[in-house]
């Protein structure tokens, strides 16, 4: 408002570097990007740390195959990440500022020295964490100080520098001795440079190493002894300075890492699918990524009108957008309704009480398959269900270059400039599994596609049709966005699922309990069911009395039952 655009655009990309998921600041950008009095110097990180902006600057060299550029801005992010490592312990120096690990110091003297000593050795070791985290962020990048090295040594071998390629590899190997590729570039490098040619790591990082792992065994000696804890920030850590005590719990961490990555077809030979006639029609190698798949006639065409006949109450008295603008873009129409709401639209009346169950049982039957394909044995609970439709608004649709729902990943804050995902808040960091139920295909676009995480490269598509639901785990191996709805009406089921039971969804557990009440009120005889001031469910005042005690076999067709449907909403109305 004060006309100084050079300010205003770098505090925009300052705030849009730290939250690239902020979707307004994202368009502000797009506008300033546009205007004529916009310098592209201006768009300036205002919180970037001289490492941060050399080693982002680096990797963007890197990966345009620029390696002059690339080496020199890697060496200088190097050199100065090490510098603001060696401020960083500085500052672990000096008396606690923590008044409650005050009081927990131990009286005698030569407790209170080593439990002191022990608190700056861990600052210090966290230190690499503070610089390995990209300002604006609470996630640091693992092997930050590594992934250096190994960058630096490709580079080099690409510009012809078999010698310094040779040094960064040997460094590398400081942290990782056994790791097979580098092992296997060393010696040729060493071919390269000759046998005779001494070719040892960088001092500055013998150094960094030596230091670090003589603080590590100190402070594992504290923990096995003298009762501290550490949480240690380096994957790199040998095997053999870790206590035996434990070496356990770090061992079941990793079978767990093992166990999350094995590969879909792993999994597949675990056990069959839970119902008859479900076709997977793609899997993860055909969708060339991991823990992704789709499943075919999860639903017949009936179902799928029965549940396309519920989303109507979603435009009318949904749970949050109610056909309003989407979120997500002015070019569309959202409409959502959750299980809960369902439940309560037929227990006044509004919806029919087979369609609002028909969305439970498909949920429910979408929750067995995923959790038979991904993850049998461990059990899955619903973290949020939302019938979900999207319309394409009239006249708004020509020129239109955005996307229905833009890339992102379910669990974690994606980052493409980063290649990073953040698993923080604001991100849903407990979902584990998605998937998407397809009711209908009679629209234009609205397909679900899968990206690389720069957020551009597709490498997966997924068309719409009803009874075909797409399922792959939440993180950051499955960025994915939706294609623009440009004409017509998507509708489907939105599922997140959670190994985590205390993230369990509240509102399907008190709509499987109207479900219930439900249930038992028809079990009633006719005489219980108007007796009393529950009104519960107000369309039952004005039942054909008769009908609730016929056999089911007796009972008229859901066709029938249908005709007779607007007159109960005509006398509940005038009621």
């Amino acid at each position: 408002q004060l006309k100084k655009l050079d300010q205003a655009v770098s505090a925009a990309h300052t705030f849009f570097v730290a939250n690239p998921q902020h979707l307004q600041m994202r368009e502000d950008i797009e506008k300033y990007r546009r205007m004529s009095g916009v310098k592209s110097d201006s768009f300036q990180d205002l919180e970037a740390t001289p490492h941060w902006e050399a080693y982002e600057t680096g990797v963007q060299h890197y990966d345009a195959d620029e390696y002059l550029q690339a080496v020199a801005r890697l060496e200088e992010s190097l050199s100065e990440a090490l510098s603001a490592l060696e401020e960083c312990r500085a500052l672990c120096e000096g008396p606690w500022e923590d008044e409650d690990e005050e009081e927990k110091m131990q009286p005698g003297l030569y407790e209170a020295i080593a439990a002191h000593y022990v608190q700056v050795l861990k600052c210090r070791q966290q230190c690499v964490l503070e610089i390995a985290t990209k300002p604006g962020r609470i996630s640091a990048t693992e092997d930050f100080i590594p992934s250096h090295l190994d960058l630096l040594q490709f580079a080099y071998s690409q510009v012809g520098n078999q010698t310094l390629a040779a040094e960064c590899a040997a460094s590398y190997l400081l942290f990782y001795p056994t790791d097979e590729p580098m092992l296997e570039k060393m010696k040729q490098y060493r071919t390269e440079v000759g046998e005779e040619a001494a070719v040892t790591a960088r001092q500055s990082i013998q150094h960094y190493v030596q230091r670090s792992l003589m603080e590590k065994k100190l402070i594992y000696y504290a923990v096995e002894h003298l009762g501290e804890t550490f949480n240690d920030p380096d994957l790199w850590t040998p095997d053999e300075l870790i206590p035996e005590n434990l070496k356990q719990k770090y061992r079941e961490d990793q079978e767990k890492q093992k166990r999350e990555t094995l590969d879909v077809e792993e999994r597949e030979k675990r056990g069959p699918l839970p119902f008859e006639g479900i076709a997977v029609t793609m899997d993860s190698q055909q969708m060339n990524g991991t823990e992704r798949v789709v499943f075919d006639r999860v639903l017949t065409e009936s179902e799928c009108k029965d549940l396309l006949r519920l989303t109507k109450a979603a435009g009318e008295a949904g749970d949050g957008y109610r056909a309003r603008r989407s979120p997500h873009t002015p070019h569309e129409r959202f409409e959502g309704l959750t299980v809960l709401k369902a439940m309560q639209l037929a227990q006044s009346g509004d919806v029919e009480w087979r369609d609002a169950k028909l969305l439970l049982q498909a949920s429910e039957k979408s929750r067995k398959i995923i959790e038979s394909y991904f993850t049998p044995g461990k059990k899955l609970h619903f973290s949020f269900t939302h019938l979900v439709c999207r319309r394409a608004v009239d006249g708004e649709q020509e020129g239109r270059m955005d996307l229905s729902h833009p890339v992102h990943a379910d669990n974690c804050l994606l980052d493409p400039e980063g290649q990073e995902c953040w698993k923080e808040p604001p991100a849903y960091v407990y979902r584990d599994y998605s998937g998407i139920l397809y009711l209908n295909d009679d629209f234009q676009g609205g397909g679900l596609f899968f990206t690389e995480m720069d957020s551009v490269t597709v490498t997966a598509e997924v068309h719409p049709k009803c009874g075909r639901l797409v399922a792959f785990s939440s993180g950051k191996e499955n960025p994915h966005g939706v294609w623009a709805v440009s004409r017509g009406r998507r509708c489907a089921i939105a599922l997140w699922y959670t190994h985590s039971q205390e993230h369990a969804e509240q509102e399907r557990v008190k709509a499987e309990e109207l479900m219930e009440q439900r249930a038992v009120e028809q079990e009633q005889p006719d005489g219980d069911k108007h007796q009393g001031t529950d009104h519960s469910s107000r369309s039952s005042s004005v039942r054909v009395p008769s009908r609730a005690s016929k056999p089911a076999d007796e009972r008229q067709k859901p066709g029938l039952e249908r005709k007779q449907h607007p007159k109960v909403l005509r006398a509940r109305d005038e009621f």
